[in-house]
């Protein structure tokens, strides 16, 4: 009987053998996304695989080594303009690993972490690269603007000369997120990202508004983070860029939400819940030292009444957006999206169009509407700060003539302000600005809008 089990034995052993060499992981592809912070490596693989990374110098280098794999497809070639990488090469190391090795620019931090499947995308390993010194990083250049009639007066100041009402630009999606795809193969990150770079340019000519883009490029920021870019820079408008997909391929038209109450409840607790993050969100006051109830009052009054500025602001882009063509739904909509969710930016979500449906595909990838969708963008965002323009802000009244002609101007109070200072700004004598706006003392209150001479 043993002589019987042994040869059994050895067979099913030498199987097993063959079936564990079948199962070696391969590398099935391989992506390099560039953003202003990091390198971001992708390699697709088979399987869940074990990894090693460590650094060599003289030349700077990076080792990556896979165990029990093997390469099926052709490493990425790298911009020539990325901070830390010059090039991937790659090679078998003792008969049945794979060894990847990066050519640096300078020493680098390297982050890795492996992704589960999903429904798009199968196992994937991702290394994270930052300059180690904190040098080197590619940074997005923000554009500069002229003095003009809309520049901030008694708010934030830069550079020594008024500041212009910040408008962040979101282009959905991104990198490793393609978001939706058409039938033709259109990706909604590429969409977005094109209608954002049309809306930046316009809002660049615009005197006193400045562009802020959250994504300038082909990779991915975190929904948190875009949000947390927004308020670092103290943005005025917040304007996330989509274009919807639908099971029935019908569907057609744009749509403008704003945050739901409910989404803004749940978020307000997790501000909340986080003294070091929403210690500064209520014009300076620090809640950390106040009780809870006054916290969640001032938190309440910050976030409701961000919505109702959003609202303003989805309503009029939703009816310039009509003037272009068909809107799916005639009022503005409210979901619980994360990018609306700062408590104190007015934001709002613009689902250009649906990708799914093939006509609205092809007219999403045409340059000329591209920018016509981005000039409907622009001018409701026009129409809603000639309405709602930030504290300390001095507008044009009326839109300005074919002729060149400018309309009155008007100025919003804002925290701090006096008379005497508005008058001194703008270069007019406080009983000219008294009699132009039918004040009878020097009394002045933030949010009252004044208007100012032209000649005094």
């Amino acid at each position: 009987m043993n002589r019987l089990i042994s040869p059994l034995l050895l067979l099913l052993l030498a199987v097993a053998g063959q079936s564990v060499c079948a199962e070696q992981a391969s590398v099935q592809g391989a992506r390099v996304w560039t953003d202003p912070a990091k390198t971001r490596l992708v390699f697709e693989t088979s399987s869940a695989i074990t990894h090693r990374i460590f650094p060599l110098d003289e030349p700077d280098r990076l080792v990556i080594d896979l165990d029990d794999a093997r390469m099926e497809s052709n490493l990425p070639k790298v911009d020539l303009g990325d901070a830390v990488l010059v090039g991937l090469r790659g090679g078998v190391r003792g008969g049945s690993h794979l060894r990847i090795v990066l050519d640096l620019k300078q020493p680098v931090r390297a982050k890795s972490f492996a992704l589960s499947p999903n429904e798009r995308y199968g196992h994937r390993l991702v290394i994270d690269l930052t300059p180690k010194d904190g040098s080197g990083v590619r940074r997005v250049a923000l554009p500069s603007f002229p003095d003009s009639s809309l520049s901030k007066g008694a708010g934030r100041k830069r550079a020594g000369r008024g500041s212009p009402v910040v408008v962040a630009i979101d282009a959905g999606h991104g990198g490793e997120d393609p978001g939706a795809i058409g039938g033709g193969g259109t990706k909604e990150k590429d969409v977005t990202l094109a209608i954002a770079r049309e809306l930046a340019k316009l809002i660049e000519r615009e005197p006193g508004l400045e562009a802020l883009m959250i994504r300038d490029g082909d990779y991915y920021v975190g929904l948190q983070q875009r949000i947390d870019m927004a308020r670092e820079r103290r943005a005025d408008l917040f304007v996330s860029i989509h274009a919807d997909a639908f099971a029935n391929a019908n569907a057609k038209g744009s749509s403008v939400y704003t945050l739901s109450y409910s989404g803004a409840s749940s978020e307000a607790a997790k501000w909340l819940a986080s003294r070091e993050n929403s210690a500064d969100l209520i014009g300076g006051v620090d809640l950390s030292t106040n009780d809870d109830l006054l916290a969640t009052v001032l938190m309440d009054m910050t976030q409701n009444a961000t919505i109702e500025h959003s609202t303003e602001a989805a309503a009029m882009v939703l009816a310039n957006l009509g003037r272009l063509g068909v809107v799916h739904r005639n009022d503005v909509q409210r979901a619980g999206f994360a990018v609306l969710k700062a408590p104190d930016v007015p934001s709002i979500l613009v689902e250009t169009a649906f990708i799914s449906n093939s006509e609205e595909e092809r007219r999403l990838r045409d340059r000329g509407h591209q920018r016509q969708l981005a000039e409907a963008i622009l001018d409701g965002v026009k129409g809603y700060f000639r309405k709602y323009p930030p504290h300390g802000v001095l507008v044009d009244a009326s839109p300005r003539s074919g002729s060149g002609g400018g309309g009155a101007r008007e100025y919003v109070i804002g925290p701090g302000d006096t008379l005497s200072g508005i008058a001194k700004q703008h270069s007019v004598s406080i009983s000219a600005l008294r009699a132009h706006n039918g004040l009878n003392d020097d009394m002045i209150r933030v949010g009252q809008v004044l208007s100012i001479p032209e000649d005094s």
